[in-house]
């Protein structure tokens, strides 16, 4: 197990493309079992035995795990019984858990990557390259994807793996190799490294921490959610509750957390918050005005500020300039407009204060999103949002998949905003995060909010061990710790 880490524009994914033949590189060797080899595509690569999980999933969402398995290599084993009975057999051997008839747009973020991974070994992987393969996993999930690495590595297969999670690096690797602005700068040993040691290895400083110490909670709310209802159609069509009764306050200054493993009714939430989702019953109040049932358009102007969690399908126009990516969601507010036109020199001159106050590496505005690596859409898009000075920010996983450099300096704006009176409501699955940032922690389970903690207190076991639904109510630290089973 190789892992290869780098802040975000360092050129892992680059190293990545080209060793699955995505990019041709201009000079240079890559040898298997001792020959030499050229990939001119990922045929090539995945004909010498090589796979690839890319950080952002290649999986159709209106087709079935096995026919999402099989697309494209049904030579192998047809389309039919043989191929459901290899990809069974596949699952079996390694612990994956994989249902091949299951729809992949009813699946959460860890089965999804489990038949990515199910998809590389189908097509005989012997080497597999996996890119940010924990950033979207809570830690039970995060230690059942390692046992599965751990279970390839036990048949003879080798895993290289891009990560930005050092502490989990340093637990699962043999070797690691770290590379600063497209060059190898050094290799650790993980017995004999520190999270510290390879943070300064691979940014120059040492490792952030996203912990607040002072408290600017003040007394007047900003957001109330009251009795919030949702019902959407499952994969049958049969309505179902997604959103349960959901109450809660946050106040100018706070930061509440919300945690919970992916697929419980977050993302339904916030669509709720952002006017995407129209809810049942329930009503949202915005600086005391309802805004339950306006437009989107509407929230926007009144202060809400949206770090989506899919930054590709919510938060980009991929083969649009940076500059006009600025304006998105903003069309009708200053600088992008002058009253009913766009206004494109300003906002191309903002594009530049934004790449240079949140560190956006890149050549200009006028090359696309899509060039940027994720880090730094990541900060292009938080800039976005902090330019236009919002209320509240929704941030749903605001630093995932960027280096601890680009953490800091997200973690710090949040702060800074925080001080000056914005209202946050953090989702993320890096646990560590929202008991660093937050002042209030609520746990969602099944579209029901079934636990609060103090931040202060908790730990990232206790609070995992919540959000599987183990727990409920206050969560004191010693009960959590020691008593309840799941």
């Amino acid at each position: 197990m190789h892992a290869l880490v780098g802040e975000n524009g360092a050129g892992k994914s680059t190293l990545m493309k080209i060793l699955y033949g995505m990019q041709k590189p201009d000079e240079g060797t890559i040898t298997i079992d001792g020959e030499q080899v050229t990939f001119n595509h990922p045929g090539d690569a995945i004909a010498r035995g090589v796979g690839m999980v890319h950080q952002h999933f290649m999986l159709a969402d209106n087709l079935t795990v096995l026919e999402n398995v099989v697309l494209g290599s049904e030579k192998l084993h047809g389309i039919g019984g043989k191929a459901r009975a290899k990809i069974l057999e596949i699952s079996d051997s390694y612990g994956l858990g994989v249902r091949p008839d299951v729809l992949v747009e009813d699946l959460g973020v860890a089965d999804r990557q489990r038949v990515e991974i199910l998809k590389v070994l189908y097509r005989g992987a012997r080497t597999l390259i996996l890119d940010e393969p924990t950033a979207v996993l809570v830690p039970q999930e995060v230690e059942a994807l390692f046992d599965n690495l751990r279970g390839l590595k036990a048949e003879g297969l080798t895993v290289i793996f891009i990560s930005h999670k050092l502490g989990e690096v340093l637990s699962v690797a043999d070797e690691i190799t770290v590379i600063r602005r497209g060059t190898t700068v050094g290799c650790a040993d993980p017995k004999t490294t520190t999270s510290k040691q390879l943070a300064e290895l691979m940014v120059g400083s040492e490792l952030p921490s996203p912990e607040t110490r002072e408290s600017t909670v003040t007394d007047i709310p900003l957001l109330t959610v009251e009795g919030l209802r949702l019902t959407a159609p499952d994969a049958d069509g049969i309505e179902r509750t997604v959103l349960d009764d959901i109450a809660f306050t946050i106040h100018k200054g706070e930061v509440l957390g919300l945690a919970g493993v992916e697929g419980n009714g977050q993302a339904e939430l916030v669509e709720a918050i952002m006017g995407m989702r129209d809810p049942d019953a329930g009503v949202i109040t915005l600086d005391g005005a309802d805004i339950s049932h306006a437009p989107t358009r509407r929230r926007r102007e009144s202060g809400i500020g949206y770090v989506p969690e899919d930054r590709h399908r919510h938060g980009l126009l991929l083969e649009a300039p940076l500059w006009e990516n600025r304006i998105l969601g903003h069309v009708t507010e200053k600088p992008n407009s002058k009253g009913a036109l766009l206004d494109p020199n300003a906002a191309r001159k903002d594009t530049e204060r934004i790449v240079a106050e949140y560190d956006v590496r890149t050549p200009g505005i006028d090359v696309t999103a899509a060039s940027l690596s994720g880090g730094n859409q990541q900060k292009l898009i938080v800039g976005r949002e902090m330019s236009h000075h919002p209320k509240l920010l929704i941030a749903a996983h605001p630093t995932r998949g960027v280096d601890v450099g680009a953490q800091s300096q997200i973690w710090d704006q949040i702060r800074e905003a925080r001080r000056e009176g914005l209202a946050v409501l953090l989702i993320s699955a890096d646990l560590d995060e929202l008991i660093g940032l937050s002042d209030t922690l609520r746990v969602m389970y099944r579209g029901r909010l079934v636990a609060d903690a103090d931040p202060a207190t908790i730990t990232p076991e206790e609070l995992g061990s919540a959000m599987t639904g183990a727990a409920s109510g206050h969560l004191e630290h010693s009960t959590a710790a020691g008593g309840e089973d799941e």
